[in-house]
């Protein structure tokens, strides 16, 4: 890899994810080997990259993984020519607003990324100069190197463009008209899911074709070549630390590779890919499933992840998966080790209650109901601790994760407190155990290293349950 940007917007909402697809298909279609990565803890928009590129995206998150845990995961692994970051909300908001603790800008910073500014020019004249400027009189570290001007029409690009580029001294990359098809619909959790949006396949393909078009990618690739000495840094800083975890990481114990079923399908798509990882490289082997599509749970399993997504969605369909439902509950009754995160969590729960107020039977493992709030319940990122050491050891029981739901349920557990890392705001959370840890809290497994390295050792431990739900001794 040898070049790199992070693209933002002065805002969410002004086009980001749109534009950063388009990029990464027109650079595609050039012929580039590229890669992409989200500033944040979003699940979707990596979604998206990996329907454009074919190879999964994967999360930049300072609050989950700190600067040099970032850089890992930028520089590892890695052989593309060109890294496209997109980053989250607007280029300086962040966890904290009276700082860019956590923000793109960080994320940039940290990386040494140049960054390309996504402006939403719709409705406005000359007044595109002004939001630019301010925006280049908060950037201490000169790291945009450009804009993009988003829902301009040609015509007046050409007479703004050279404007901008003489009053203000910065490069104009390039725009993109407004759409009347191609732009990315909202849900209450962000973005529709790849699947749900027609024809995403040919909308990428012809917004990439337009965008090598309206914009100068060898003006922005001339603008974006990387240190090689960060990459060294990091890579360096990776194996220092890859001895140390890699110790002790397969026991001599029965199952060294156990086999975990992970639910993934429409109802269960909210992953993150360095948390796959890091079980696998605990010495798991990943067994995906469909609670939605599948009868059975996959044969010789020793544990259980449940994702986060959107059950709701799915509720009737996943209530006549009675066998499903069945072989679940029973596993998790033979205490096999199961993780459970948000949608995962409420697919626990005795129903789920869909937008009609219709309730379906779930699992029926947790007690009450799951239902929509009609607002956001909690949001943001926490710490998560356990009150008494259950699933974790007690010198090493806090967890980062993230939260952003707005469904609720009657049980939501209070084994844990999470805790609000600006304000210090807690509440009581999870239901965990020796051998579960369920919860709304999406977590981050990176982390706390020691998380998947004990669920995936309670899986060694484990027996076998077989299609029939009879355990193995």
């Amino acid at each position: 890899m040898n070049r790199g940007f992070l693209i933002a917007a002065t805002g969410s909402g002004c086009g980001k994810t749109t534009i950063t697809c388009g990029l990464l298909m027109a650079l595609k279609q050039s012929g580039h080997r590229v890669r992409s990565f989200k500033c944040g803890p979003d699940y979707i928009d990596p979604m998206f990259h990996k329907k454009v590129l074919g190879i999964p995206s994967k999360n930049l998150d300072l609050f989950f993984s700190g600067s040099d845990g970032i850089r890992e995961v930028f520089y590892r692994e890695n052989d593309s020519e060109i890294s496209v970051v997109e980053g989250v909300m607007g280029l300086y908001d962040g966890m904290n607003p009276v700082s860019n603790e956590g923000s793109s800008y960080e994320v940039a910073s940290v990386l040494d990324l140049p960054i390309v500014l996504i402006v939403d020019a719709h409705g406005m004249g000359r007044s595109i100069l002004a939001v630019i400027s301010g925006f280049l009189q908060m950037d201490i570290e000169h790291r945009i190197a450009g804009v993009i001007l988003n829902k301009i029409s040609k015509s007046y690009y050409g007479l703004i463009k050279p404007v901008i580029e003489e009053e203000l001294g910065i490069a104009v990359f390039g725009y993109l008209p407004k759409q009347t098809d191609g732009t990315l619909e909202s849900r209450y959790l962000g973005l529709k899911l790849p699947e749900e949006v027609r024809d995403l396949t040919e909308q990428a393909d012809a917004l990439g074709k337009l965008l090598q078009e309206t914009v100068d990618l060898e003006r922005l690739l001339e603008c974006s070549e990387l240190s090689e000495d960060a990459a060294v840094a990091a890579l360096s800083h990776w194996k220092e630390n890859d001895v140390v975890q890699n110790e002790g990481k397969v026991s001599g114990e029965q199952n060294s590779h156990p086999r975990i079923a992970v639910a993934r399908d429409e109802a269960f798509c909210f992953y993150y890919e360095e948390n796959l990882r890091l079980l696998e490289e605990m010495g798991a082997e990943l067994v995906f499933f469909s609670p939605l599509h599948d009868a059975h749970l996959p044969r010789n399993i020793q544990g259980l992840l449940l994702g986060g997504g959107y059950p709701e969605l799915f509720a009737k369909k996943l209530s006549e998966n009675i066998s499903m439902r069945e072989e679940i509950a029973h596993a998790i009754k033979q205490e096999m080790p199961s993780l459970a995160e948000c949608g995962g969590f409420m697919y626990l729960h005795e129903s789920i209650e869909d937008a009609s107020g219709v309730k379906y039977p779930m699992c029926s493992v947790i007690p009450g109901n799951c239902y929509n709030t009609g607002k956001l319940v909690r949001f943001g990122y926490i710490t998560m601790e356990e009150k008494m050491a259950q699933f974790l050891p007690a010198d090493a029981a806090k967890i980062r994760a993230h939260e952003f739901h707005y469904y609720d349920c009657e049980e939501n557990g209070a084994d844990a407190i999470s805790i609000k890392p600006v304000t210090g705001r807690n509440w009581e959370s999870a239901i965990i155990a020796e051998n579960h840890w369920w919860g709304f809290a999406h977590l981050y497994y990176g982390s706390n290293e020691t998380f998947p390295r004990v669920f995936v050792e309670a899986c060694r431990r484990f027996g076998n349950i077989d299609r029939i739900g009879k355990k193995d001794e």
